[in-house]
């Protein structure tokens, strides 16, 4: 297994404008031979063999010079560096809970590709964005030849959120001053001089950037701050924050600099802070009277930009109105101001500018005095951003305007969301919101049949029970003919009148529909459960399902936890469970009356095992003729997994299956684990043994740290498969450890068929998401 793992590292320069590069290196487990020298890591791919990985794995050839040792804080015990919990994972290692930290020596590949310069000359550029989203997806794609670090990982999820400011472009043109203190005669006199600089950057100006700095900061791994340029005695790490922000801002520069532009913009912005900022390795720092004097318009300029809706006593509001029932325009746009202290006191400038002086002085005190002049600066900025809007201020008193029916659906599906990104408050009506949007969709009605009540009146509801079904049309609650349907499809306008109220229609989508629903609808159609469960997971804006009483109980119950009946304390088992314990043994318990299988999924510390066992002790107080449980665990957990149940159920038999003592004579094993309540085996014991463990007809089977089988295609998972047992659990932290199939491959043990096969799952799931991300690169 080769874990990749990467982080960002600030140059050591005493340069005020300290750039920085992202560093990549690729763990495996220390068996090299001959040993390293000291201090170098000895579980790392050195320069030649992470060349090869490179161009075998990511299809990368980059130059020697892009090869550059690092220095890695790690923990370390015996003066051996620690593996990381990815390889100890798949090493079936356990993680000491004490060590050291040491420096370690580690062979890096710098993330940069070449481009040509707007010099005409080929420069490296920190491709970085586009590198890990490349990385993420031939991670997901590629059966176990790598996998990501919790660091690589981090940054990966970090620039997915990073590329959205950069899509929205917020961030501004800045300048950067500098003090510069110089001493004034002799050495010793103390007098100094001061001096400056002004350096052209970049500046981000994002309040969601700003959370996203915050949220990140909460759980950034150790290991993204670990990395430095030169060895260092002192045991220190970077500090988040700053770290984010410099790799953030080294970042944007980077990407501005290398955006190719055409001669004429390169003429329109020379020699001016625009020019200066997307040129910064041609411009030298910036000094003398004239300087000063642009850094400090660029300043005043940046506070009113930044600042004036944040400090303004109110906000800008543009409301859009739709045209009286039974007309189609025109829609209006009206301008209207809110408090800010008081967000219900809403004034719309057409009253305002009716007031007389008393009325507009007594509303200044909450609007401020400046009123006016502040409100045309926010007219004029929403402008640039809305440049239909300077339509209506084309007059000293600016109200609002009127739009077409194709202005008012442009506004609505283009230009609202960036004037709110931005901090102005747009108000749109009712019918377009989230809550009283009503939209074109299918309606699957699903009743349980006869044979289906039958077996839920007996206790239980197999998978397979039998479902009628039957397709309506619909729009928002109400039911609507097709001759209705295909009326809304003909109407070809985004925005349309349907029974007295404005609809979005898309009639593309609609005739998709419209289609499919004669294909579906026929009377007395049936599906299994299982398909019904599908459906209901695959649930929406399109497609609602209303089912009868006792399914629409089912689905509520799946989905809702918080209405199970938690279970109460269980006789013989010597230990209290927690309310959310409590509702995971009734989870647990609940699925397999249904003939469904779990996936618990809590966090480590949370009592996973502790649950496991509780559910062993309830079931076997109703029934004494169980067959026994095959719980399989890490190695490094074996042991624990018996002291846990000698522990919390010491009247549950349970061996070991497990080491060169272990019974192999398939007859003797038989005997032996009918005689058990639980048979703990390994991983490698479950390959291994695959026959020996097959002769036996398990009651259940448990998979800890299930993530081992998160790779379909591996013997190990294969050889899992082929055990038989009406019941199963996994118990993981990490269900999706670096690739979607993990999820898929999990549940493939748990209820095969639930998630379709492996190729529908990833056409269905895994392939879109990848593209989304892909897309959001590209637009970066």
């Amino acid at each position: 297994m080769q874990i990749l793992h990467g982080t960002w590292i600030p140059d050591e320069s005493p340069d005020f404008t300290r750039s920085g590069r992202f560093f990549v290196w690729v763990e495996v487990a220390a068996t090299r031979k001959p040993k390293p020298k000291p201090g170098v890591h000895p579980g790392h791919l050195l320069q030649p063999e992470l060349a090869a990985f490179l161009t075998e794995q990511l299809g990368i050839t980059p130059p020697l010079s892009q090869f550059q040792p690092r220095y890695f804080l790690l923990p370390t015990i015996a003066d051996q560096p620690l593996p990381s919990p990815e390889l100890s994972r798949y090493l079936e290692l356990e993680i000491p809970s004490e060590y050291t930290l040491q420096s370690w020596q580690i062979d890096c590949y710098q993330v940069a590709t070449a481009v040509k310069s707007k010099a005409n000359r080929f420069e490296t550029a920190i491709n970085v964005i586009k590198f890990l989203s490349d990385c993420h997806f031939l991670a997901l794609h590629q059966d176990e030849q790598f996998q990501f670090g919790a660091d690589l990982l981090f940054w990966y999820h970090y620039t997915q959120a990073f590329k959205t400011i950069i899509w929205r472009e917020q961030y501004i043109p800045a300048l950067k001053y500098r003090s510069i203190e110089k001493p004034i005669g002799k050495r010793k006199q103390k007098a100094l001089s001061s001096d400056f600089e002004i350096y052209a950057t970049w500046e981000i100006i994002s309040q969601q950037y700003e959370l996203n700095i915050k949220r990140y900061c909460e759980y950034i791994p150790l290991i993204c701050l670990a990395g430095k340029a030169t060895r260092h005695q002192i045991i220190e790490f970077y500090q988040p924050e700053p770290l984010l922000r410099h790799f953030s801002q080294v970042v944007l520069a980077d990407l501005i600099a290398h955006t190719p532009l055409t001669a004429k913009v390169e003429e329109q912005v020379s020699n001016t802070i625009l020019g200066h900022c997307l040129n910064p390795k041609l411009d030298r720092p910036q000094t003398g009277a004239v300087a000063l004097e642009q850094y400090q318009q660029w300043l005043a300029w940046k506070i009113k930009i930044t600042r004036t809706q944040t400090d303004s006593p109110f906000t800008l509001c543009l409301k859009l109105h739709a045209p009286p029932q039974g007309h189609t325009e025109p829609w209006q746009l009206e301008l209207l101001v809110a408090s800010k202290q008081d967000p219900s006191l809403k004034v719309a400038l057409s009253d305002y500018w009716a007031m007389g002086t008393k009325a507009k002085a007594s509303l200044k005190k909450q609007f401020g005095q400046d009123f006016e002049a502040t409100l045309l600066l926010h007219l004029g900025y929403a402008a640039r951003m809305y440049p239909k809007l300077w339509q209506g201020l084309e007059t000293s008193q600016p109200v609002g305007m009127p739009l077409t029916l194709e202005e008012a659906f442009a506004f609505l599906k283009e230009s609202a969301w960036i004037l709110e990104d931005a901090g102005y408050t747009v108000i749109v009506p009712a019918w377009y919101t989230p809550a009283g949007r009503r939209r074109a969709k299918l309606r699957l009605k699903a009743s349980s049949s006869q044979k289906a009540g039958q077996a839920k009146s007996k206790g239980l509801l197999s998978l397979t029970a039998i479902v009628q079904y039957q397709y309506e049309l619909a729009i928002g609650d109400q039911s609507i003919t097709s001759k209705e349907w295909q009326q809304l499809v003909n109407a070809k306008t985004p925005l349309v009148q349907f029974r007295g109220e404005w609809i979005e229609l898309d009639p593309e989508k609609m005739q998709q529909m419209l289609e499919f629903w004669q294909q579906q609808n026929q009377n007395n159609a049936e599906m299994s459960l299982l398909e019904l469960l599908q459906k209901a997971s695959e649930t929406n804006e399109e497609l609602e399902i209303e089912a009868d009483r006792s399914l629409s109980d089912l689905l509520e119950k799946l989905e809702d936890k918080s209405r199970l009946e938690l279970v109460d304390d269980i006789a013989k088992l010597q230990g209290q469970l927690r309310e959310y314990q409590k509702r995971g043994v009734a989870w647990l318990q609940y699925l397999e009356q249904l003939g469904l299988n779990g996936c618990l999924a809590d966090d480590m510390g949370m009592g996973k095992s502790f649950q496991v066992i509780a559910r062993l002790v309830q079931e076997r107080q109703k029934s004494k003729k169980l067959g026994p449980t095959l719980l399989i665990a890490p190695t490094s957990v074996v042991g624990n997994w018996q002291r846990e149940i000698l522990k919390f159920a010491p009247h549950l038999k349970a061996i070991v299956h497990h080491g060169t003592e272990r019974v192999q004579q398939d007859q003797d094993f038989t005997a032996l684990c009918q005689k058990q309540d639980v048979v703990i085996t390994s991983y490698t014991l479950a390959r291994k043994d695959e026959k020996l463990l097959s002769q036996v007809q398990w009651h259940r089977i448990v998979l800890d740290e299930a993530q081992n089988i998160k790779n379909p295609k591996a013997a190990q998972t294969r050889a899992i498969l082929k055990l038989q047992a009406p019941h199963r659990l996994a118990l993981t932290g990490t269900p999706v450890e670096n690739r979607l199939l993990d999820l898929w491959s999990i549940f493939n043990f748990l209820n095969p068929g639930y998630l379709g096969k492996e190729a529908q799952f990833r056409k269905t799931f895994e392939t879109p998401i990848q593209k989304n991300n892909d897309r959001a690169q590209s637009a970066c």
